[in-house]
Formats: structure tokens, sequence, C-alpha cells
């Protein structure tokens, strides 16, 4: 039997119909997905900068050899990518090189995004394409001194830095640990900051299969702690639920975030899944390391709360500074309260080789991020404008050798370092 041609006519148009729709669909959940790997790699924390357009660039990323201004990555042909194809989009991301050609700095962290697979980079690619608006902004030029101003030299230390590996998965760990070491040690580049440098400044080590991943390192005044915890680990002592509350939150019943990290939590780590978050738990639990946390024994603490209880207001000395700025949060045995103030014991700010950290937070106060399921941006105010620099100095060393803390003293010049730092608008913030 013949069908009527109106009827075919009526088929090819409702099948052209259901392919339309159904790559519509498609497209749509192409993009859904790349968004959401974009908050897994904190694009936008680097390339948007205060008060200015989402993705158009123009923050300045600081680095040894000076500022490094991350691109305009929005959509426009003109100043952003919107002339990129997917295979020069793909060698910016994973390789470092423009679709001019031209060697992206390294400050932008594609020898960890080397890790991603073809699919999330295609997933990435359509949400910058078609997910958001492009801005038709310039971007502003980096100019590094000689010989950093040498693009053409990128080449080399690519060769030489970097391990240009895809992510293996490890067969005998769970799918679980899997997704956690493929998010850490990719999209999340948290060794970008939380390794230590080599000689070329790059990372000594991309994965666990090097001693060095994840160990710790100074990022700028910041010390980006040791984030192993397994056995021997200096967070050892957290739990899985601690992590995924740190990184759902920035708070936990341990510690407070602070400096660089806060954003980090705020555009990237708050937004994943709980699934992913506990992932990622679950591959720190499983590093084993070399630096054992450093609990406070019980004689310690107590010796220290005798010493702030029987502090004389009349003496200047650095019990009596901790009375009067600090004990009303983080109180006389240093613990703080559980998911609200920092405990103070084997913090790893308080406990840093490098003091500045703590200082600045001394001096400037610090916030903690609002997040969905923590929307309180519980504040820690600044003393800079009541304390001079030498009672900074006294406070700072008397939190860094207490409760079992054991770390160096810190002296004036140190403080007026890093007070000269700070806006002076910042510094009076908490002043009446």
């Amino acid at each position: 039997m013949k069908l009527p041609l109106l009827s075919l006519l009526s088929f090819a148009c409702m099948m052209s119909y259901t392919n339309v729709s159904v790559a519509q669909s498609t497209e749509a959940s192409l993009i859904e997905q790349g968004e959401y790997l974009s908050k897994a790699g904190d694009c936008i924390a680097c390339h948007t900068k205060d008060g200015g357009d989402k993705y158009a660039g123009g923050k300045a990323v600081a680095s040894p050899f000076g500022a490094i201004y991350s691109t305009n990555i929005t959509p426009s042909v003109e100043y952003g990518i919107g002339s990129y194809s997917y295979k020069e989009f793909e060698q910016a991301l994973r390789h470092g090189i423009r679709a001019d050609g031209e060697f992206l700095y390294p400050a932008m962290p594609y020898p960890d995004y080397q890790k991603l697979t073809d699919e999330d980079t295609k997933a990435l690619y359509a949400y910058f394409m078609k997910g958001i608006q492009p801005v038709e902004k310039a971007n502003t030029k980096t100019a590094l001194g000689f010989p950093f101003n040498q693009r053409w030299g990128i080449r080399f230390w690519n060769w030489a830095a970097t391990d240009d590996g895809v992510f293996v998965e490890d067969t005998k760990k769970s799918k679980e640990y899997n997704r956690g070491a493929y998010l850490i040690q990719g999209l999340g580049h948290c060794g970008s900051c939380h390794t230590p440098r080599g000689m070329l400044y790059q990372e000594k080590a991309y994965d666990h299969s090097g001693d060095d991943f994840l160990s710790g390192a100074d990022v700028g005044i910041w010390y980006a702690p040791d984030l192993r915890a397994g056995k021997n680990g200096s967070l050892e002592s957290w739990s899985e639920q601690d992590f995924v509350d740190y990184f759902a939150t920035g708070r936990n019943k341990h510690s407070g975030v602070t400096g660089e990290m806060t954003d980090v939590i705020q555009y990237s780590l708050s937004h994943l899944s709980k699934d992913d978050l506990r992932a990622m738990a679950v591959y720190l639990k499983g590093q084993a390391g070399n630096k054992p946390s450093k609990l406070a024994s019980s004689k310690a603490s107590e010796q220290t709360t005798n010493v702030l209880n029987l502090a004389k207001v009349d003496i200047d000395s650095g019990a009596r500074l901790y009375i009067d700025n600090c004990g009303a949060c983080h109180f006389t045995d240093g613990a703080g309260a559980s998911h609200v103030f920092p405990q103070l014991v084997g913090n790893s700010l308080v406990n840093a080789d490098n003091p500045q950290g703590l200082i600045h937070v001394i001096l400037a106060g610090s916030r903690l991020p609002s997040t969905a399921d923590a929307p309180e941006a519980i504040e820690m105010p600044g003393f800079g404008w009541r304390l001079d620099d030498e009672e900074v100095a006294k406070l700072a060393t008397f939190i860094r050798d207490s409760w079992g803390n054991k770390a160096k003293s810190v002296n004036a010049d140190e403080v007026k370092k890093i007070r000269s730092t700070i806006a002076v608008d910042i510094l009076n913030k908490s002043a009446p």
C-alpha cells in the first residue's frame, strides 16, 4: 500500500523536527556540563577582576616575575575566544598554546588541565562558546621584564617542566577514589598551590606518584597546607566529612578558610555536588604523608590555658594581648567553636614557617565565604587599627608557641612589612 504524499511529507517534517529537538537537547546538556566543569576548574576566579564583567579577564595574577593578567575568555570574536575552533581551544586549555601560536604563561594551569578528558574538554568548549555572553573588552597586556617577556622560551619550559600526561585511573581503587583523583589532579589543579615548586618554578609532582604532591607550599604571603590525610599526613585527623564540610562551606570543626582559598570555596568548590566533594575527600584520605599533624598534648594545652587564666591586665604580655583581642572567640584553650571560629591548636596558618599570612589576618581580619550550605559570612575583625607592630608581633609569637604549637617567633619588622602592603581603609575598617 502506498502512503499518500501528504503523509510522507508530514512524516519527514516530524523526523526533521525530532532530530533538531534531540540535537538541541544534546547541546543544552553539553553546555550545562561545561558550566559545572568551569566551576570545578575555578575559571571565574582568575578570569574575572574585582568589579569586572564575568570571564572578561583583566585580573592580575601575582608571580615571582611580575603581574600576569588573565585574558578575556568570553565568545567575543575581537577580544575573546569567539573565533577559536575546538582544536585551538583544546590546545590552549591543555597545552598552553593560543590560536595565534603564542605560548600562554603557566599561570594558566594547563600543566594540570592536561589530565582533562576529551569529553570534558568538549563540554567546556560548548559552554564558553554558547553558554555565556560575549564581552567586548580588550585584554590588559602582560608586560614582564626580560627574559620572561620572551614567550617562545616557554616551549622549552613545557618540555622540561610538564609531564604531558593524561589522567590514568588506578584500577585497584574505587570509582569514587578515581573520580576524586581526577578532580584534584586535573580540573581542581590543587597541586598548582599545594605542591612545592622546583628550580624551574614547576610543580615538583603532578600526581601522587611523586612524594611532593600536595605536600604544602608558600603562595605569596599565604601557606597552602599539606593536604595529605592518610597515614602520617598532616591532615590525618580530618575525616571525610570534615573535608566535605570545608569544601562546601569554608569551615569545619578544625579550621576556617583564609587568603586565596576563600575565592576557591566561594566560586568553585561550594558549587560542586556532594558526591564529587566526597570523592575528593576519599582521594585525600588515601594519600599518605611524612608530616604527621602536631596534636597538642593535654599538658601543653592545660599550661597555656592556665597562663591565660592568670594573665594580668597591667602586664603587656602576649597572654594579655590574646585575652584582650582573641579570647572571646577562640577561648583560653585555643579550641575556638566548631564550624564558627577556627581552632588555633595545630592550625596550619598559625604553624606555617612563614608567619606573614597570620600577621595579615591579625592586622586586616578575615571573612568566611557565604555559600549555599553556610550563608552566614562570619567575619573576624582586623586589629591593625588598635595594635602597633610590636604588639602584633608579641601576640603572633604567643599564638605560635602555645597549646603545643611550636613555630618560630615573630618580630616587629615582619609586621611592619605586611602592614605596608595593606590599604589604610582596610586597616581602619574595624575601628570604632
